[in-house]
């Protein structure tokens, strides 16, 4: 059986900041804040001169992954569909924690609070500590 590739260039105004906004606007409620937050944050990031370039190459792929319609979990599937997803932004969110600029961080609530009210974003509790520290799943509880 042969297996046909999208083609990936037609995603390519994906990575415009207005195509991957409107990307993330309409999946937003169904990912769940976590998801979008960390997806921010990440695109955020990408667009900062600070960054170096082994970072923007793994913000690129994570965020590739979650724009490319080749999926490990077919996104359409209900509460699993993207967790594959968050993962994978979670995993390089981790990476790169120590270097995303405050501002940043807070470019990405600002943006979220439009789209969730006050309880969803207290999801974000379960990834972002007290500290404001990033909490893995290795150190959940």
């Amino acid at each position: 059986m042969k297996v046909e590739l999208p083609n990936f260039e037609s995603y390519g105004d994906k990575f415009s900041k207005t195509g991957f906004l409107d990307k993330i606007a309409k999946i937003a409620k169904r990912a769940g804040s976590k998801l979008v937050y960390a997806a921010l944050v990440l695109f955020y990031t990408l667009q900062s001169k600070e960054v170096s370039i082994k970072d923007k190459g793994m913000i690129v792929a994570a965020l590739g992954f979650l724009i490319s319609p080749i999926d490990a979990i077919p996104d359409a599937i209900p509460i699993v569909g993207l967790s594959d997803d968050l993962a994978v932004l979670l995993f390089v969110l981790d990476k790169i924690w120590g270097d995303v600029p405050e501002d940043v961080k807070e470019k990405a609530k600002n943006k979220l609070s439009k789209w969730f009210d006050e309880g969803e974003m207290e999801e974000l509790n379960e990834i972002i500590g007290e500290d404001g520290e990033l909490i893995t799943p290795a150190e959940e509880k």
